[in-house]
């Protein structure tokens, strides 16, 4: 049987930079960046996932607005290059509130490094996971972009 998970994600945008968490790579070859997210614990909603997420991973207290990005990661197309897990990320566009300032939490999971605000004209030179940096532009440019893809697009445009 395979294995299933929800995820829930924040799109932070702020004037002209996005916030990103900072992950050291599984073999310490650098780092790679992901929205504020996480996986959606049985008896929650994706709203109170997504808020506890980034509370968990930046500090923060949000505003969570409509739906931005669906991604979905299946196994078996992907050669199970992200390993068993099939799995579904529902980001939210979502805005800070208050005096909220994101920052690194005092007990943060073992890989998080930072917690960041990328000026998204340099967001194409940082690793993003899901690497959707050109749809995240598209929505932010207010032009027509996948608000659903699948790894298996991404990994696609790669080989061109």
């Amino acid at each position: 049987m395979e294995k299933f998970r929800l995820r829930a994600g924040a799109l932070i945008i702020e004037a002209g930079s996005i916030l990103l968490i900072e992950f050291k790579n599984d073999n310490n070859d650098g780092v790679h960046y992901n929205l504020p997210a996480g996986g959606v614990e049985l008896g929650e909603t994706l709203i109170e996932a997504v808020k506890r997420e980034t509370k968990e991973e930046a500090s923060i207290e949000i505003e969570v607005g409509s739906v931005a990005f669906v991604y979905e990661y299946q196994p078996s197309i992907n050669n199970n290059v992200y390993g068993d897990t099939h799995s579904v990320g529902i980001t939210f566009e979502c805005k800070l509130v208050g005096n909220s300032t994101p920052k690194l939490p005092e007990y943060p999971d073992f890989r998080q490094v930072g917690v960041k605000w990328v000026p998204l004209s340099e967001l194409s030179s940082v690793q993003l996971y899901p690497e959707i940096t050109k749809d995240i532009l598209d929505y932010y440019e207010g032009k027509v972009y996948r608000n659903y893809v699948e790894e298996h697009q991404l990994q696609a445009e790669k080989q061109k």
